[in-house]
């Protein structure tokens, strides 16, 4: 007599693999000790939907061209490392999944415009970074704390500068300005946000030198509003509104 087997109704269905696709990235290369101009080479990549426009450039570099250089540190959205334009566009490599890509068609890869461009994907950071400097990024106070403990605020007061702590310094916003590109002695975006998070601390003593800083012809006056900043921030800093909030400050003669 046959035996009777029965079907496992309970038993998982198996999951279907999960589908690659062969990607075309065309990244705008530059090599000064051979390259005159910057120059677009193809790359085809095997990618999963999943995965990064970093994964991309570490298949590229690991498996394609050892010669290809860009700069990537923490992966995950927080050092800020590796900001680069795609398809047009500022953004962090780390956080721009495949997946929300157009990848019926190539996807354009190069450095931050505005910056002085060293090699491939890597700029210059330091007039950045000089700008940063400029605006006092750091707490100055002239009294000592009661009792010598911690600086008490209100939550209220800390929310007052919230948004502009998250900044990370990656440049997406500067190097986003239509002013900044065509002015290299304007503060830019990064700064002023960064001049704003002190400004409006209410345990800071220094807001009158910041907003005397950035009373200038290349400060906040130079802000065109176009908006660029804010939507190429990767931490969805309300960067225009930050530098709105400065300059209602400076007319009014402090915070």
């Amino acid at each position: 007599m046959a035996a009777v087997v029965e079907s496992d109704q309970n038993a998982p269905a198996e999951e279907a693999p999960i589908q690659s696709f062969l990607v075309t990235f065309i990244i705008r290369r530059y090599d000064p000790e051979v390259d005159a101009e910057p120059r677009w080479v193809d790359y085809d990549v095997e990618m999963y939907p999943t995965e990064r426009v970093l994964d991309a450039l570490h298949k590229i570099k690991w498996e394609q061209d050892g010669s290809l250089s860009f700069r990537r540190s923490c992966a995950h959205g927080v050092c800020g490392s590796d900001a680069m334009r795609i398809n047009g566009r500022n953004r962090l490599a780390c956080k721009t999944l495949i997946k929300d890509l157009d990848i019926s068609k190539p996807i354009y890869v190069e450095a931050i415009k505005g910056l002085p461009l060293e090699k491939d994907l890597i700029v210059d950071m330091e007039p950045f970074m000089d700008a940063y400097k400029a605006v006092k990024p750091f707490l100055i106070a002239h009294s000592h704390p009661e009792h010598g403990k911690e600086r008490i605020q209100s939550a209220e007061e800390r929310a007052r500068f919230d948004d502009t702590t998250k900044c990370i310094l990656c440049a997406a916003c500067t190097s986003s300005c239509p002013v900044f590109w065509t002015d290299g002695q304007y503060f830019g975006p990064a700064a002023i946000v960064n001049a704003h998070r002190f400004i409006f601390d209410s345990r800071d003593d220094a807001a009158d030198v910041r907003l005397d800083i950035l009373n200038d012809k290349e400060g906040v006056w130079r802000c065109r509003t176009t908006f660029n900043c804010t939507e190429a921030c990767p931490r969805g800093i309300q960067v225009t509104r930050a530098i709105a909030e400065v300059k209602q400050a400076v007319l009014r003669g402090g915070r």
